[in-house]
């Protein structure tokens, strides 16, 4: 059982020196940008996020999804952000620094993360009939509210796949249900499904066809219909090009993968919208170092060599995405 043992080492976020999104997404929606949500799956990804944030004085919100739990194991992450905290502090910095739940699928996750300190949980009832997502929802935030989580609830459906989450097409947010959800949820901020998509092939293109556009007008009704409540974007890597044709040229086969293009992103950042997730971006330039260091140096073995070049272009990338979504100089 996943879950075993987690109530011997309950712990309350603020122990572990992290925050929860309340105040994050304040600032953000005053200051007109988003807070960037990346995603984690051992230490070299937590080390660059940890020390790009710090560099560039930008607030942060770790992501841990339950892939992610499983592989790393739940009992070690939990020490390791903690350490992650402590570091940004020993390079000189107190960035606010959130733990979130990525895609979390059922009360019972979401329940064991907050007593295991995540400051934020996701519940992502997005793909049950409106009435049972809204049950779910508003049982976790009734849950998390008591011991001063935040939840993050959807509402539609991203097309896409990205570890157990995956669905073959979009179901765009319905901006009518919106207020009731929120209403009857008490949910703190709500993703919403404007054209985003999981993974790395976001878009099915014909050759010489355009990338769609982010449908705006949802987003502009949600926000009318919603002032000043916190909207979060999934789905959000801009899939850069750069990367896919480094793994391509050391091997890989990466093809025709496309994500969201970083002026719409910039734009969604300026609105509403004060959580932007990114995971997929991170892997594509892991994979792509690690792929080129091994491939120009094939006699070495010692994996800090490939791996502390991929942790090195990985901080690069996010300092590049804190200052894309306006965060950069805001901790």
């Amino acid at each position: 059982m996943i879950e075993k043992g987690i109530c011997d080492m309950a712990v309350h976020f603020s122990e572990l020196g992290l925050v929860n999104t309340r105040e994050m997404f304040r600032k953000a929606m005053e200051g007109k940008y988003a807070v960037p949500a990346y995603n984690f799956n051992n230490m070299e990804q937590l080390q660059a996020i940890i020390m790009a944030c710090v560099e560039c004085n930008s607030p942060v919100i770790l992501q841990i999804s339950k892939g992610a739990r499983k592989y790393a194991n739940q009992t070690l992450l939990r020490y390791m952000v903690p350490g992650a905290v402590q570091m940004a502090r020993e390079l000189g910095s107190n960035i606010p620094i959130a733990l979130n739940l990525d895609h979390g699928d059922s009360f019972e996750l979401c329940k064991a993360c907050v007593d295991n300190g995540f400051s934020n949980v996701m519940i992502d009832g997005s793909h049950l009939p409106y009435e049972e997502n809204v049950a779910l929802t508003k049982k976790v935030v009734e849950y998390a509210h008591a011991h001063d989580v935040t939840v993050e609830g959807e509402l539609g459906v991203l097309a896409g796949i990205e570890e157990h989450v995956s669905s073959e097409e979009s179901h765009y947010t319905k901006p009518e249900e919106v207020e009731d959800f929120v209403s009857r949820t008490g949910v703190d901020s709500l993703a919403i499904s404007i054209g985003t998509s999981h993974g790395a092939y976001k878009f099915k293109l014909k050759p010489g066809e355009p990338l769609p556009e982010l449908r705006f007008d949802i987003l502009e009704e949600i926000e009318r219909r919603l002032p000043g409540f916190p909207i979060v974007l999934h789905g959000a890597s801009s899939v850069l090009q750069e990367y896919v044709e480094i793994i391509n040229k050391y091997g890989g086969k990466l093809e025709n993968a496309v994500g969201v293009p970083e002026d719409q992103i910039k734009r969604a950042a300026q609105s509403a919208v004060c959580k932007i997730n990114i995971d997929s971006d991170g892997r594509l330039v892991f994979t792509a170092m690690v792929r080129k260091y091994l491939a120009e140096n094939p006699a070495e073995f010692d994996p800090r060599k490939y791996l502390g070049a991929a942790r090195e272009e990985l901080k690069k990338m996010y300092i590049r995405k804190c200052e894309l979504l306006g965060s950069a100089g805001k901790a």
